[in-house]
């Protein structure tokens, strides 16, 4: 049995331990919600304030020259670029995760049937994050194409040769579960189909490498494990391939060649810059480059292998622990236990029919009282038994911050919560507007 001292020895012998006082973390609470919204780096409140009071506040207009805010997309976008195996002025921090999967889908949908008009179906996974389904749905409506959603093992099946696009998020959110990305591109180019993968639960938790995969195209968030802050922008990477073969959507003045000759006409930039959109929010760009800072400093200390490795060890010890002191109370797995087949997370089910009075999981609940001892994660709901997707209790782990000792103590408030039935009581199972 591992015990506290085991975990604290463990943190003892952490070489990224250093990295946490990079953050703000509240005093007492055990953090498992990185996979939703990443922790405050310390030197966010005085950039953020700098930004504000001296280059807005002081220098006004003068800023977009004198503090680099006009080249800040791509500047960003080329820190973060080794975390996604991108190379240099191939990625661009802009915009939202939704709108950026509207740019680039419609992009790929373009490129794709100018190739082979035939092709009009988008495949993606049943599972997929909810935004990126309805992204997909509104372009297939507008183009009168067909979205055809499948589950994970089914989609080696349904790469046909009326297929235009795959698109798929590396590493599911409801699961942690975490697709071979090579493997599922090489395939899709086999069938001459483009894949458009969605980073949001991969960029700064595991290792990726677009170019190696010779992926197409792809999206991502900077608030979840890049802790950009609520709302962060979001990035953008092109094959450079395919870069420059049409217009995105959205062609705004930013992703113009030459925006300030003011031109009636657009006239698209050269490769990535063009995947940006509108004047730029520079206040939550400066937050986001305090967050990818940190991975700068976790460079000497062994960079995404060594995160990666921990993350391994902290979501290892979390599964190994809740099935030694959690037995007999109805949670199940629902992440991949194969480390090459899951993310930074790990994902909880409870029996259906083991909540108050036999009605649902419970899980919603536990996760509540949960909250209330200051242990963070979150609940996803499932279809209500009537399928494979169960109600999840959701935990990721961040090896910037989380450490074995917080894994240890919260399995033993989960066992605490579950023994004690604290998760019957009313104020648990209000359900608020955001879970």
């Amino acid at each position: 049995m591992t015990t506290l001292q085991d975990c604290r020895a463990l943190d003892a012998q952490d070489p990224l331990a250093p990295l946490r006082a990079h953050f703000s973390l509240p005093e007492g609470v055990i953090y498992l919600d990185g996979n939703s919204l990443g922790v405050l780096p310390r030197a966010t409140a005085a950039r953020v304030a700098d930004v504000v009071t001296r280059e807005w506040g002081q220098d006004l207009i003068k800023s977009w020259n004198s503090a680099g805010w006009v080249s800040m997309p791509q500047r960003l976008g080329n820190q973060l670029a080794p975390l996604i195996g991108a190379g240099t002025n191939e990625v661009v921090c802009t915009d939202s995760t939704s709108i950026n999967l509207y740019k680039v889908l419609s992009a790929a949908l373009s490129i794709a049937r100018e190739d082979s008009p035939a092709r009009r179906r988008v495949v993606s996974e049943r599972s997929n994050f909810p935004t990126d389904l309805y992204i997909a749905e509104g372009l297939c409506k507008e183009r009168g194409l067909e979205l055809v959603l499948v589950e994970p093992e089914d989609i080696g099946a349904a790469l046909t040769d009326d297929v235009a696009v795959l698109m798929l998020t590396h590493v599911n959110y409801r699961t942690g579960a975490m697709h071979d990305m090579a493997a599922i591109t090489a395939a899709a180019h086999a069938a001459g189909i483009l894949c458009v993968w969605d980073l949001a639960h991969s960029a700064g938790a595991v290792p990726v490498d677009l170019r190696g995969a010779d992926a197409d195209f792809s999206i991502g968030c900077g608030y979840k494990y890049l802790n950009g802050g609520p709302g962060a922008p979001a990035f953008v990477w092109v094959n450079p391939r395919h870069a420059n073969r049409f217009w995105q959507p959205l062609s705004g003045w930013f992703g113009h060649a030459a925006p300030f000759q003011f031109t009636p006409d657009y006239q698209p930039a050269a490769g990535i810059t063009r995947y940006l959109c509108g004047t730029q929010p520079m206040i939550s760009l400066s937050a986001l480059q305090c967050g990818l800072d940190v991975f700068d400093a976790a460079q000497p200390l062994g960079g995404m292998a060594a995160l990666r490795t921990k993350s391994l060890a902290l979501s290892d010890l979390f599964i190994r622990l809740v099935e030694e002191r959690c037995d007999g109370f109805g949670l199940g797995l629902a992440t991949p236990r194969a480390h090459a087949q899951r993310g930074s997370q790990v994902c909880l089910t409870r029996d259906e029919g083991a909540g108050i009075d036999g009605q649902g999981s419970g899980a919603y609940a536990i996760v509540q009282a949960l909250i209330a001892r200051n242990v963070i994660g979150d609940f996803r709901k499932g279809d209500g038994g009537t399928g494979r997707h169960k109600d999840i209790l959701r935990f990721g782990f961040t090896p910037l911050y989380v450490g074995f000792e917080d894994v240890w103590n919260a399995v033993e408030h989960l066992r605490q919560v579950l023994a004690g039935a604290e998760w019957q009581r009313p104020e648990f199972n209000q359900q608020h507007a955001v879970t």
